[in-house]
């Protein structure tokens, strides 16, 4: 089977907060894909490990490079291509009136066409033949005029802040790309609602490296149940939600322990509800931020691990989280929310419990239950497990993917 060299691109890389990104690229490289990273930021977080010193002295930050340059190389780009830059540029144009000329929507792909001059010259000079973009706003923009002006194809792989927060152009991003993926039946049927072309459109789910996250086999419960929630401390996690079914808890009297692991701008917050709901030190604590390689040892030690994803303000909301395949994997039940395509994941009563969005009574509820019910609790974990390996194994997703790029580029 012939192979092609890839360019990869994503909000920043390698990121704490999307180690699926850098794992994807680990898994194409084993399958023996050329990958070459790009990133629109630097990792305001960055994901920390052995195998990802090499990646990140290989990263491309795009958004790096200084403004006098960037003007600088388009001028150059236009004068060595300029019916590719003209013709791309059409395009710009065309689609800036799509989203409103004068609007910020517009502002921002003009800004982002300047960078994607300096994308495609990069995509020239290392003669990839493909780029394949994690996420469907920013990054997708740039890839999008990237590819055009180097003349490559191009795909996209769309999450859930992309889709339900900062939509744009996606009918025209579906039907420029070679392929266009996303991570669930719920995001597929969204991406039709919204007018595009399914048949574009193939679902491929974000994985966990099956092997490792491993179950440790555990003899029942804790002396002190350990509930455990590992996410960004932002509005769409749902931490204030769990921290009110703690209270709940509280009042009915059972004894617990509750571990909330992350950062984010609610931390402060959340730490004074914590304490103004009574709930102190010895029943509810804050690691902070934690590394990936320190996942499995976090959630060996736990009992319940929950994440009460909902809806923002701003309308945005989670996808199918990684951290929960990881908790599944890991033999601890887990609960969460009947929200995007979450069910899809945790099957309510079969793989984990799934409560109503914002909901701290049902949210008590389930975690009372997964308590008390031992036999309930290990059901869940067997099927979820299975569940796990079967439909998220990180090397089984990276293969499909494969397939789509031996299809739709080599094939071509």
């Amino acid at each position: 089977m012939k192979k092609i060299k890839l360019a990869y691109l994503a909000p920043e890389i390698p990121a704490l907060s999307a180690t699926f990104v850098y794992n994807e690229i680990f898994q194409l490289e084993q399958l023996g894909y050329a990958v070459v990273p790009f990133s629109v930021h630097r990792p305001s977080v960055p994901a920390v490990g052995n195998k990802l010193a090499d990646l990140e002295a290989s990263v491309f930050h795009l958004y790096a490079q200084k403004k006098h340059v960037v003007l600088k190389e388009n001028v150059l780009f236009f004068l060595k291509h300029p019916l590719r830059y003209l013709n791309t540029l059409k395009m710009l144009l065309s689609d800036m009136f799509k989203v409103g000329v004068l609007s910020r929507t517009a502002m921002g792909l003009a800004f982002r066409f300047l960078y994607s001059v300096i994308l495609a010259k990069q995509l020239l000079k290392t003669g990839v033949q493909h780029i394949h973009v994690h996420f469907a706003h920013v990054p997708a923009d740039i890839a999008m005029y990237a590819a055009f002006l180097s003349g490559i194809s191009f795909s996209v792989t769309a999450h859930a802040n992309d889709l339900f927060e900062r939509a744009w152009l996606l009918a025209e991003k579906v039907n420029r790309a070679k392929f266009f993926v996303t991570i669930s039946e719920f995001n597929r049927e969204f991406l039709r609602r919204q007018g595009c072309n399914v048949g574009q459109i193939v679902v491929v789910r974000c994985g966990v490296d099956v092997e490792h996250f491993n179950c440790q086999k555990k003899s029942g419960l804790s002396d002190v149940p350990r509930i455990g929630f590992i996410g960004r401390l932002v509005e769409k996690k749902g931490a204030d939600d769990l921290l009110g079914a703690a209270k709940e808890l509280k009042k009915l009297g059972i004894n617990f322990k509750l571990v909330i692991a992350g950062s984010g701008p609610l931390e402060g917050y959340l730490a004074e509800l914590a304490r103004e709901l009574g709930l102190f030190d010895d029943c509810v604590s804050f690691a902070g931020a934690i590394a990936h390689s320190a996942i499995p040892e976090f959630l060996n030690g736990l009992d319940v691990f929950v994440l009460p994803c909902k809806k923002d303000n701003a309308g945005d909301m989670d996808g199918i989280p990684i951290v929960l395949m990881e908790a599944m994997l890991s033999g601890v039940s887990v609960i969460s929310t009947h929200l995007s395509g979450i069910p899809e994941l945790v099957v309510d009563r079969e793989t984990g419990l799934l409560v109503e969005p914002g909901n701290k009574i049902q949210l008590a509820n389930a975690i009372q239950a997964l308590i008390e019910d031992e036999a309930l609790t290990k059901q869940l974990t067997i099927n979820a497990i299975s569940k796990v390996k079967k439909e998220f194994n990180l090397k089984d997703n990276a293969t499909q993917l494969a397939k789509l790029f031996q299809k739709y580029v080599i094939s071509a």
